[in-house]
């Protein structure tokens, strides 16, 4: 609701803005992130360690968050030049609160208290939707105000996990810090990678044609992002069983999570590509027309990329995390060299097909790589009619406890 609100306001020029503040903020956040919740995962298997896990979270993340804002503003007022300085200091105030966030909901999930995760994403998402419903009501939605909302709804979020979890009664320990530090520095490389590989055709699309075209492919690729609704809740699920059982069970657990992810997102995906033609254009306005066309370009993608989480969980029991950030570093090595070819040429559509050509690669590599150390057979990675049923009966089981109003 949000994305349509700001889009249908903003024009695609404007949504390109808010699209590449926003996204900037949101490397600075990845880039100070330190990856700190891949070694949340790696020492979860000592319970003493729990608590000092917990109080770390808080720590690091505010303090890595702060750097990693102060940083991120410092190098591109100097080596870059922005055209809007004053939206980019707005959004980077929400570093800290989002970097700790992310540390805390990791804890969290370990602890298999989805619950507590859910409140938080739901309290981030009305922090933001309802003051950008109430300033568009009032005909003062501007980029600015969208900017503050966005940065306002994730310090929300961070008030919202850090109070349940009794971080600020923990004590951290400086010794085990530097043990998670020294651990996750040597996933971050892949982390930040991936990220870039989801985020760089923003920047490069701005710099090779406009705005405008920003604006299009954010529309696209926001309005697919709906697919990871269902298969990001199956990797939430997963990930407590993935980082503490024996590894036949996580291998098992993983297949299984794997194929349904794979399911899920394939439906999704199609049933919004069909319908693409009719609600961009409904939602977001004739503008937005043009969007269609990346959408459909970067759907196989966006399936590619629900299993990539899934397989990373598991991934990190394996300790090799050169390996496991060579794959994602290639990855965006061919969407740079793709989008250097296809965006001059194709515009959004170009960033699509190269979007989709190397999230396709990366999951490739990934499943692939699982699938051998599990011993599993390929084949039994790909969905099946009795996981279709599987979903269905659960799913009609929800509607029939579900009271009727």
């Amino acid at each position: 609701m949000t994305s349509i609100l700001i889009a249908r306001t903003l024009a695609p020029e404007g949504r390109g803005i808010y699209a590449l503040v926003i996204t900037t903020a949101t490397i600075a956040i990845v880039a100070g992130h330190l990856s700190v919740n891949k070694s949340q995962i790696a020492m979860w298997l000592d319970p003493a360690r729990h608590p000092f896990l917990a109080a770390n979270s808080l720590i690091l993340g505010l303090i890595s968050g702060v750097l990693s804002g102060l940083c991120t503003f410092g190098i591109l007022i100097v080596f870059a030049s922005v055209t809007v300085p004053d939206l980019l200091a707005i959004a980077l105030l929400a570093v800290p609160f989002s970097v700790a966030s992310i540390n805390l909901s990791g804890i969290a999930l370990l602890q298999s208290r989805i619950s507590l995760v859910n409140r938080a994403v739901v309290t981030w998402a009305l922090a933001l939707s309802l003051p950008v419903l109430a300033l568009k009501a009032m005909g003062c939605l501007t980029i600015t105000n969208a900017v503050i909302c966005w940065t306002m709804s994730a310090a929300a979020r961070f008030i919202i996990v850090v109070g349940p979890l009794g971080c600020f009664g923990l004590r951290g320990k400086a010794s085990l810090a530097r043990q998670q530090l020294a651990l996750s520095s040597r996933y971050h490389i892949g982390v930040l990678a991936q990220h870039l590989l989801l985020t760089l055709d923003i920047f490069l699309l701005n710099t090779l044609v406009s705005p405008t075209e920003v604006g299009l492919y954010a529309v696209a690729g926001g309005f697919l992002a709906l697919a990871w609704v269902p298969t990001d809740a199956i990797s939430q699920v997963a990930l407590h069983r993935q980082a503490t059982e024996d590894e036949p069970d996580a291998c098992q657990v993983t297949a299984r999570a794997l194929r349904y992810n794979i399911l899920f997102s394939s439906l999704v995906v199609a049933a919004m590509a069909v319908m693409s033609p009719v609600l961009i254009p409904l939602l977001y306005g004739n503008a937005y027309a043009a969007s269609v066309k990346p959408l459909l370009l970067l759907a196989p993608g966006v399936i590619a990329l629900s299993v990539v989480r899934l397989a990373d969980q598991f991934l990190i029991r394996l300790d090799r995390p050169l390996t496991l950030a060579v794959i994602p570093v290639g990855a965006l090595a061919l969407n740079i060299a793709l989008n250097a070819v296809l965006i001059p040429r194709w515009g959004a559509s170009g960033a699509a097909i190269s979007a989709s050509c190397s999230y396709i690669a990366l999951a490739f590599i990934e499943v692939l790589w699982f699938a051998r150390t599990a011993g599993i057979d390929r084949r039994d990675l790909i969905p099946r009619v009795s996981d279709l049923r599987s979903a269905a009966a659960f799913l009609l089981l929800v509607v029939r406890r579900t009271p009727s109003s």
